[in-house]
């Protein structure tokens, strides 16, 4: 138990590393400039396509812009398996099988917002807009309404707004990341 979890500790700063290095290389390319068309849910639309893989990039991103204290609750077990049943499969790119290994640890565990947002943001690769919508809320409710996790809610909630066509809850939604910032104590 203790090997993974040091292994798990060990993973994080490459993986932030890795995310890091792939949200500036979006920014690059989006910032190339270049649209293209597609339609969204039956409109069509001339906004840049973005794919579930960027979409996830971005999320995580959001997640990690603080540099705010990270509390982990002691977890179950079984549901720690499922955790890294899911990590295993969605770093080889079978989403499907990340998001049945974090519909077994719901089970298991249902109101536990890492779960639900990690869930919400298979929903976005999958391109589920209003199940990803639906998980980041329930998550959002649940969790600390700071911090990394919430920007993580809030930046779900947005990118899966734009891609259904609405505009008006993506604005809204990055309006509320703002509120997720925890200010350092005032120090005299």
């Amino acid at each position: 138990m203790k090997s993974r979890m040091m292994k798990l500790t060990a993973d994080r700063p490459s993986i932030r590393a890795a995310m890091a290095c792939a949200v500036m290389a979006l920014t690059l390319v989006a910032c190339s400039g270049g649209t293209s068309s597609g339609i969204v849910e039956g409109k069509a639309s001339t906004t840049r396509a973005v794919s579930g893989n960027s979409m996830l990039m971005q999320v995580r991103a959001a997640g990690q812009v603080g540099n705010e204290l990270d509390v982990q609750p002691l977890r179950d077990p079984q549901v720690e398996d499922l955790r890294s049943a899911a990590t295993q499969a969605e770093n080889a790119g079978n989403y499907a099988g990340a998001q049945r290994a974090l519909a077994q640890a719901l089970v298991l565990s249902p109101d536990d917002p890492d779960l639900l947002q990690w869930q919400a943001e298979m929903s976005l690769v999958s391109h589920d807009w209003s199940q990803a919508v639906q998980l980041a809320t329930r998550s959002y409710e649940r969790g600390p309404k700071l911090g990394g996790l919430c920007r993580r809610n809030w930046t779900t909630i947005r990118l899966a707004s734009n891609a259904k066509g609405d505009p008006t809850a993506a604005a809204q939604a990055q309006q509320r990341v703002a509120t997720c910032i925890v200010a350092p104590p005032t120090r005299m």
